[in-house]
């Protein structure tokens, strides 16, 4: 019979970069004690990097060096492991759509499921619970307009939905237009308001 760390290690040679191992996948190979023990041995081996409590993953090889996998194919596996859904927070859609300036704080990135904090080879990375309406449209770029105008907030509401109706295609508009129903008041007004003033002769 194979020694718990050698099946953990076998296992974890399988994943693809940020895949992700939980002990409990071991369970039926000894008891919760030996299957901490074991990864915990891996852990000091160099062989598995601890993310958070009760979430491994193997670091990458490049040539002869090892380095960290990526912060958002760790979290991406996180959110299939636990079937939630994970996002670029607000800052980061804001950014992509031109509404902010790249910012220099620490990476986080938005969850349906619990938030926890994240070590990956010494970076700290965030995953915040926030309400589902902020993943309606998913990663689209209405989906990141969503995001963007939660994060800037209602004070900047009008400003950025009048941006936002130059700088998307019709058919996210539409899409954003669409969910309206599902979104805090001040952020369905300020879009209702950017429709209007764009069908103004």
């Amino acid at each position: 019979m194979r020694s718990l760390p050698k099946a953990i290690l076998e296992r974890s040679q399988t994943l693809t970069e940020g895949g992700v191992l939980a002990p409990k996948e071991f369970l039926h190979l000894g008891s919760r004690a030996a299957v901490d023990q074991a990864f915990c041995r891996l852990v000091k081996s160099g062989h598995l990097l601890r993310i958070a409590r009760g979430i491994y993953s193997p670091p990458v090889r490049v040539r002869e060096t090892l380095r960290a996998p990526s912060a958002e194919l760790v979290v991406q596996a996180i959110g299939a492991q636990g079937n939630q859904i994970v996002l670029a927070n607000g800052a980061h859609a804001a950014t992509s759509l031109g509404l902010a300036k790249a910012t220099q704080d620490p990476e986080e990135y938005l969850t349906t499921g619990r938030g926890k904090q994240l070590d990956i080879g010494g970076q700290r990375v965030g995953l915040k619970h926030a309400p589902y309406w902020m993943f309606s449209l998913g990663s689209t770029p209405a989906g990141n307009a969503v995001r963007a105008l939660a994060w800037l907030g209602e004070a900047q509401a009008d400003r950025a939905s009048k941006a936002l109706r130059k700088k998307l295609a019709k058919d996210q508009w539409d899409s954003l237009t669409a969910v309206r129903a599902s979104l805090p008041s001040w952020m369905a007004t300020a879009i209702g308001k950017a429709s209007a003033r764009h069908e103004m002769p």
